[in-house]
C-alpha cells in the first residue's frame, strides 16, 4: 500500500449518518482462550476471528481467578461471575448466575444500570468495574419514511450477533419519530434477518435503502424498570489475589490472543485513540475505540507511513482502508506523540 507524501484529503465515507461501533468479542485473560483475527479487527459476530481459528484454551486450573460482580440492569440480586474467556462466555456466565438463556443478554454497561452508551462494555474492563447486563424486553415494529439520505442513527454491536442503536442524532428523521430509542436491538429491516450481522453491515443496509420510500424495522427494547437499582457502596472490586495490588489496572480485551491486565492508558494513547476514532467516523462512518487502539498500537513504533500501512494490511487487511485514511491516521499518531491536541 504505497503512500508517499502528499496533501491530506478525505475520501467519501462508506456510511454517513448510519455510523457504527462494535463491542469487542475477545475477552481473554492472560493464559485464557485466544480469539483470532487481529486486535480489534473485523470478523464474524461474537468471535472477531476473521478467517483464523481461535487458539485452544489451556487447562482451567491455569486460568487466573478473576471475579466480577454483576446485576441485571432492570433489577436483580448481585451475582458473581468468573472464568469467562470472551463475550459469549461472559453472557453464558451471566445466564448461569441469573438462570436466564444467554441469548437474552443484549449488552452490558459498566458501573451503571442505565442505558448509557458511554459506559458500554467494550474493549476493556476495569478491575473494580461492576457489570450490568441489559436483557431483551418489549418487541416493536416501526415503519420509517426515509425522507433524506441520513437517518441519524449510530449503530454498534455486542460482539455476539446483536446490532443495536448507540446514538440518535438530534433533529434527525429517527429522533423526530420518538419511537426508536438508544439501546434498541435491530432484528430485521424489510424482513431481512439481521441477527448475527456486524455493526457495519447493518449500517450499510440502512444507507442503501432508497430515499423517498418507507421501510420497516423490527426492534427489541432492553428491559426497563424504575430507577431502583443502586450500585454497591464504593463499587465492586474484582479479585485477582496477589497478582494485582493497586487496583489501577484494566482487563485489556484483544481480538487475537489472550487479554492482559495492564496499566491505564497513557496520555499519548488516549490522545491518539481519540484522534483515530474521529478519523474512522469521518472516512468510514463508524466509531470504534478498540479498532482505533489497535491502529495506534501498530503505528507507535513505525518509522514511516509505508511501514505502518504494511502493518495494517497484515493485521486489519479485511477493512481495506484507503491510502488517504492511512496517511491521516499516521499523521494523527505523530501529532499525539508530540502532544498536539
Amino acid at each position: 500500500m504505497p503512500l508517499g507524501i502528499g496533501r491530506r484529503k478525505k475520501a467519501p465515507p462508506l456510511v454517513e449518518s448510519e455510523e457504527a461501533e462494535p463491542v469487542r468479542a475477545g475477552l481473554n485473560v492472560d493464559g485464557w482462550e485466544g480469539v483470532g483475527g487481529g486486535r480489534g479487527g473485523g470478523g464474524e459476530p461474537g468471535s472477531l476471528d476473521g478467517l483464523q481459528p481461535g487458539l485452544p484454551p489451556p487447562p482451567l486450573g491455569l486460568r487466573p481467578r478473576l471475579t466480577f460482580h454483576t446485576q441485571l440492569a432492570h433489577g436483580s440480586p448481585t451475582g458473581r461471575i468468573e472464568g469467562f474467556g470472551n463475550v459469549r462466555e461472559l453472557y453464558a456466565k451471566i445466564g448461569e448466575a441469573f438462570d436466564i438463556p444467554p441469548a437474552e443478554v443484549m449488552f452490558c454497561t459498566l458501573n451503571t444500570h442505565k442505558v448509557d452508551m458511554e459506559k458500554l462494555l467494550g474493549g476493556q474492563i476495569g478491575l473494580e468495574d461492576f457489570i450490568f447486563a441489559h436483557v431483551k424486553g418489549q418487541k416493536k415494529e416501526v415503519e420509517v419514511f426515509k425522507g433524506e439520505e441520513g437517518l441519524g442513527l449510530t449503530i454498534t454491536d455486542n460482539g455476539a450477533g446483536y446490532a443495536f442503536v448507540k446514538r440518535i442524532r438530534e433533529g434527525s428523521v429517527i429522533q423526530q419519530m420518538q419511537v426508536i430509542s438508544v439501546g434498541d436491538m435491530i432484528e430485521t429491516i424489510n424482513g431481512q434477518d439481521l441477527i448475527g450481522s456486524r455493526h457495519y453491515e447493518v449500517a450499510k443496509r440502512l444507507k442503501e435503502l432508497p430515499k423517498g420510500q418507507n421501510f420497516r424495522m423490527k426492534l427489541v427494547e432492553p428491559m426497563r424498570a424504575f430507577d431502583m437499582v443502586s450500585q454497591r457502596a464504593g463499587g465492586a472490586r474484582a479479585s485477582l489475589g496477589a497478582q494485582i495490588g493497586t487496583g489501577r489496572g484494566t482487563l485489556r480485551l484483544w481480538a487475537k490472543g489472550p487479554a492482559t491486565v495492564e496499566e491505564l492508558p497513557s496520555a499519548f494513547e488516549e490522545r491518539a485513540i481519540d484522534k483515530v476514532d474521529d478519523l474512522l467516523e469521518s472516512y468510514m462512518g463508524i466509531r470504534d475505540k478498540e479498532l482505533a487502539a489497535t491502529m495506534v498500537e501498530l503505528g507507535r513504533d513505525k518509522r514511516h507511513p509505508d511501514e505502518f500501512a504494511e502493518a495494517l494490511d497484515e493485521t486489519l487487511g479485511d477493512f481495506a482502508f484507503p491510502d488517504e485514511f492511512v496517511f491521516d491516521v499516521w499523521g494523527a499518531i505523530g501529532d499525539a506523540k508530540v502532544g498536539v491536541a
